[in-house]
């Protein structure tokens, strides 16, 4: 481990240890909340351990959205832990000859397929949402339809998944508060900032590469 990484670390259990003392009753939010932070730093650093770390955040949220009726977030959550499988092997091997892969951009046929997709799965969602009483059924199918697609090309490492990813966590802000989630909602507003930092961080990454390779 990198000893940005061991700091990052540091900083998120420290964090975490202040927090619990104020709310006791929240652990589950918070050890979410930490999960959550750490992931995602590890994910602009292009750390493959982002995976692992994302794997302990889902089962937190799985937990967490099934106290809140979100079942489609907590659904989600599952899809994730399966997709992390998929995206440490890409990180690892996804490359040229199988090498580390590299950040890329996402063709326009990547992009419409993507669009399509939130489109349609979104209102077929949405109308299941509703027969089982969940409490926002559009928004909770709308975001969790733009996270699948951003967890997907972030699989991938396409620069787009920080646009995606950025759109669902203004909504996810509303949604938690909403929910009275307010330790969730603020993640996800440290969450935003984050996705700025990623999608500045990775371009400079896709230049890089673009450069040594001309």
């Amino acid at each position: 481990m990198y000893r940005n990484d061991i700091i990052k670390l540091g900083v998120v259990m420290v964090a975490s240890a202040i927090l619990l003392v104020i709310y006791p009753e929240s652990y589950i939010e918070i050890f979410g909340f930490a999960t959550g932070l750490l992931c995602v730093a590890y994910i602009i650093s292009e750390n493959v351990w982002n995976f692992p770390v994302g794997i302990l955040n889902n089962i937190f949220f799985i937990v967490l959205f099934y106290q809140a009726a979100l079942y489609a977030d907590m659904g989600l959550q599952v899809v994730y832990i399966c997709l992390a499988m998929i995206g440490i092997y890409a990180w690892m091997y996804g490359g040229n000859n199988k090498s580390v892969l590299k950040v890329g951009i996402s063709s326009l046929k990547e992009i419409m397929i993507i669009i399509g997709f939130v489109i349609v799965s979104t209102l077929l969602l949405t109308q299941y949402l509703i027969s089982i009483s969940d409490s926002f059924p559009f928004l909770d199918a709308l975001t969790t339809c733009l996270s699948l697609a951003a967890q997907w090309l972030l699989n991938f490492k396409k620069i787009e998944n920080w646009i995606i990813w950025m759109i669902a966590d203004i909504i996810y802000v509303w949604l938690y508060i909403q929910k009275n989630l307010n330790l969730t909602a603020v993640l996800y507003v440290v969450f935003f900032a984050l996705c700025v930092m990623g999608i500045i961080q990775w371009y400079k990454s896709y230049k890089e590469v673009n450069y040594e390779s001309v």
